[in-house]
């Protein structure tokens, strides 16, 4: 690969980071919806650089600096701000290790401050509310939300390992109707690759769904999704299933906004964790890589805790 040139180069640009994005995916095992998110973010960054007339080999710590105070004046939170950093980080490290430029501009910028969010959850009382409102829908479309809900309530998966889910994984043939596996083989991020158990409430449902499962499949053709769909991708999609969910969540009166995909992943773990579960069991089941990860539903424990207190415990009441 030839050296950029000092002068701009668009051409070169585009051209470097869609080598850097392909090592991302090759090396890394970057997962579709991450090198979707470094896409968007670099092309951003192409697009100030193109208007500055500067390029990847050129510019310079105070250029990137601009373009970070463009995007906090612009109005992002700090959490997507940090977020670009870490791709251009990426992307100038590559660039380094490659000899396309002497140095990292980006190696001794700071990060923004973010605040740390706790993860959205349902009660479980809510919870409960939730899949009954599920099950009253006897229909094609009922059923297979139901199984969808149950999946991924009782097995922590991210929307992302759902809605991509194979018939395989499941260890059914086309055809086939009976769930009988108690685990899931999952490829989560980084095709790092794991077990979750699939407790019988959840079979069921899938038993039911599958009974069903035809009607969904494009012009009644063989698919390899669990889920399948007549889109592009073959499969229902996350904004879908997302949509689902808060048509349900208006039927079990529960405020819509407090209920999305992440929101079930959530309260798996956080009630997990309630009822005893030890935080390294949840990891590997979430498949976390570091348990810091997952300690935040310790913080959210712990809030839940102190409301506790606070709203029952005699002295902790006002007078």
């Amino acid at each position: 690969m030839p050296r950029p040139s000092l002068n701009p180069n668009p051409n070169n640009d585009r051209r470097f980071i869609e080598q850097f994005i392909e090592m991302m995916v090759a090396e890394r095992g970057a997962a579709a919806n991450t090198v979707d998110a470094y896409r968007r973010d670099l092309s951003d960054f192409h697009a100030f650089l193109v208007k500055k007339s500067e390029s990847l080999g050129a510019v310079s710590r105070a250029g990137i600096e601009s373009f970070m105070a463009g995007l906090s004046h612009g109005g992002l939170s700090a959490q997507t701000v940090a977020r670009k950093l870490s791709a251009l980080r990426q992307l100038f490290q590559f660039l380094y290790s490659e000899k396309l430029r002497a140095d990292n501009p980006t190696a001794t910028l700071q990060t923004p401050r973010t605040a740390k969010r706790l993860p959205k959850t349902l009660t479980i009382d809510d919870m409960k509310g939730l899949l009954e409102a599920a099950r009253i829908d006897g229909s094609p479309k009922g059923l297979r939300l139901q199984a969808m809900l149950e999946l991924m309530y009782g097995a922590g998966l991210r929307v992302s390992e759902l809605v991509g889910l194979k018939l395989s994984a499941l260890q059914v043939k086309e055809g086939g109707q009976k769930v009988d596996a108690d685990f899931l083989h999952i490829t989560g991020k980084g095709n790092k690759e794991r077990l979750v158990p699939v407790h019988g409430r959840a079979r069921a449902a899938l038993s039911s769904y599958l009974s069903v499962r035809v009607q969904f499949v494009p012009d009644s053709k063989p698919s390899p999704w669990l889920f399948p769909y007549h889109r592009a991708d073959g499969y229902i999609t996350r904004q879908q299933f997302g949509v689902m969910l808060k048509e349900l969540a208006i039927k079990a009166h529960i405020d819509p906004d407090k209920l999305s995909p992440h929101t079930l992943r959530h309260s798996f773990a956080s009630h997990l964790l309630e009822g005893g579960a030890d935080l390294r069991v949840i990891q590997e089941l979430l498949g976390h890589s570091d348990i810091s990860t997952t300690q935040i539903y310790t913080h959210v424990a712990g809030e839940r805790l102190k409301k506790l207190v606070q709203e029952n415990h005699p002295l902790a009441k006002k007078k």
